[in-house]
């Protein structure tokens, strides 16, 4: 997709996929704002360190948040949510939506949790470190697990089995791989085209 400080959100949003949250500006950039365009409920509870806000850019939906006492708030467009850190919250489309994620640049530690359909229960909770590994692999890699496993996907509680989560549309592979390229390129001292120097 390429990172610079200026683009259009529709024409970027044409190539983004499902909870793409890919950072389009370029590095030293606080904060960081990230893009995805949705059309399915978000296959996990996200849970970032640091507060971050939810801007709705078209589309419609709700976030749902776990425990405290705001429990969704609607989407549509214009719509600013402000998640604080620590909150598992989930996003579920009702029409096709482009969302901006307003995060800190070096956002630490996020989780990513699922939580019972029946009875409410937690059934796993897994976190990584942002400095060591992009959300995008972190992502992949913890749904691929849980997906393999019916044991992760057990509610502790009432022994409920949660579904398979579908991937169908998730790029995070593909952003990954982008994004250490883009890294390496960087560190190599390459003028990155289209990029702002």
């Amino acid at each position: 997709m390429g990172q610079r400080r200026g683009f259009k959100t529709f024409v970027e949003a044409a190539r983004a996929g499902q909870y793409d949250e890919y950072p389009m500006f370029p590095p030293g950039t606080d904060p960081q704002i990230c893009l995805s365009r949705n059309s399915r409920p978000q296959p996990f509870h996200l849970v970032c360190e640091q507060d971050t806000v939810l801007v709705q850019m078209s589309g419609a939906g709700r976030v749902y948040f776990e425990g405290g006492p705001v429990r969704y708030h609607t989407l549509e467009p214009g719509d600013f949510v402000y998640v604080p850190g620590g909150v598992p919250h989930r996003i579920v489309p009702s029409s096709e939506s482009v969302q901006y994620r307003f995060k800190a640049e070096h956002p630490g530690l996020e989780g990513v949790a699922w939580y019972c359909e029946r009875c409410g229960a937690e059934i796993r909770r897994d976190e990584f470190d942002t400095a060591q590994e992009l959300p995008q692999e972190a992502y992949l890699r913890l749904c691929e697990q849980f997906n393999a496993r019916e044991d992760l996907r057990r509610c502790p509680r009432c022994a409920a089995v949660h579904p398979p989560l579908d991937l169908e549309g998730t790029r995070w592979a593909e952003i990954a791989a982008e994004l250490r390229d883009l890294a390496r390129r960087r560190a190599a001292g390459e003028v990155i085209e289209g990029e702002d120097q």
